[in-house]
């Protein structure tokens, strides 16, 4: 798993499966305004992609995330 974190844009994102590799994600699902999830072609969950994520992501975590 690894962790990456945009401050620009205050987005997050979490690989399950790293690297995601070019057309991996075959299904993408938005699960409210803010959390978007990634499933591949066997509906496997590979990524996770969290908006306004300094609005619902703990500071410590953001910080200890890889940055973009």
């Amino acid at each position: 798993m690894e962790f990456e974190y945009d401050s620009e844009v205050d987005a997050a994102y979490i690989y399950l499966n790293h690297p995601i590799k070019d057309g991996e994600v075959k299904r993408t699902i938005a699960l409210n305004d803010d959390i978007i999830v990634d499933f591949s072609k066997d509906d496997k969950l590979i990524g996770i992609e969290v908006l306004n994520a300094s609005k619902l992501l703990a500071k410590k975590v953001l910080v200890q995330a890889k940055g973009v």
